[in-house]
């Protein structure tokens, strides 16, 4: 190995050294570096326990404004989770804030970043507890949605008004346009008379005003004929009694 090598190999080897401190003293740069402070646990708690005090829960008005039930109805709801061991308290979030969350969400069509943002918890929080309680309420299908009774309704029997036309019927059937967000390449199926995406939703009622049945998904743009069609083809879909016309 001649002179010149020697110089070439000694200077790359220098200069791999040099690297090396140079890395070493970064990396400790980067550790003295102040860390992020955040608020206390408890601090944030408390605070979104005000937040729910003075927004949610001061009195039936605000509860009515913010989650579309009364005080009362709503703890009782709450309390139900709880009685059944559908939803279960964490650390820092009661069953309360969870349905909250949730009731706030589908009774203002608000996005994850609002939610986060009035009650203090991060998309994730959000989403994550959306889809638990959606999954309560999923439980609660054979009591909440009940099948219309097929005798004459007190409302309608022996009123002169309805008793003529009504006698026979079990329930209401009616579709609405719901708001749905779409890709780009499906908005023009669900663009119909709304001068928004929407997607074409069926529900039927008894005369109490309770739900029997519900079918969404349908694009906004399908006639309600081919709706209730696919309603009526369905494993699990609707059915009406025998001896009853549709």
């Amino acid at each position: 190995m001649d002179k010149k090598t020697k110089m070439l190999i000694c200077a790359a080897a220098a200069q791999w050294f040099i690297n090396m401190i140079a890395l070493v003293v970064q990396s400790r740069k980067r550790k003295r570096r102040e860390a992020i402070t955040y608020a206390p646990i408890d601090e944030r708690d408390r605070m979104r326990r005000e937040y729910f005090d003075n927004k949610v829960w001061k009195n039936d008005t605000t509860c009515v404004n913010m989650l579309r039930l009364r005080r009362a109805p709503f703890f009782q709801f709450c309390q139900l989770f709880r009685d059944r061991n559908l939803l279960k308290d964490t650390i820092h979030m009661s069953i309360e804030q969870q349905v909250a969350m949730f009731l706030h969400t589908v009774g203002h069509n608000v996005r994850n970043r609002v939610i986060g943002g009035n009650f203090g918890r991060s998309g994730e929080v959000v989403s994550r507890y959306f889809k638990k309680v959606l999954h309560a309420i999923g439980e609660l299908r054979d009591e909440l949605i009940r099948k219309p009774s097929l005798g004459t309704q007190k409302k309608i029997e022996g009123n002169h008004r309805w008793d003529p036309y009504f006698k026979d019927c079990v329930g209401v059937i009616d579709g609405t346009h719901v708001r749905a967000s779409v890709t780009p390449d499906m908005e023009a199926a669900f663009r119909g008379r709304k001068k928004y995406t929407t997607q074409n939703v069926m529900a039927a009622v008894d005369f109490e005003l309770r739900f029997t049945y519900v079918l969404a998904g349908w694009e906004g743009t399908s006639h309600d004929a081919v709706v209730l069609r696919d309603a009526l083809g369905r494993e699990n879909g609707l059915r009406v009694p025998q001896g009853y016309g549709c």
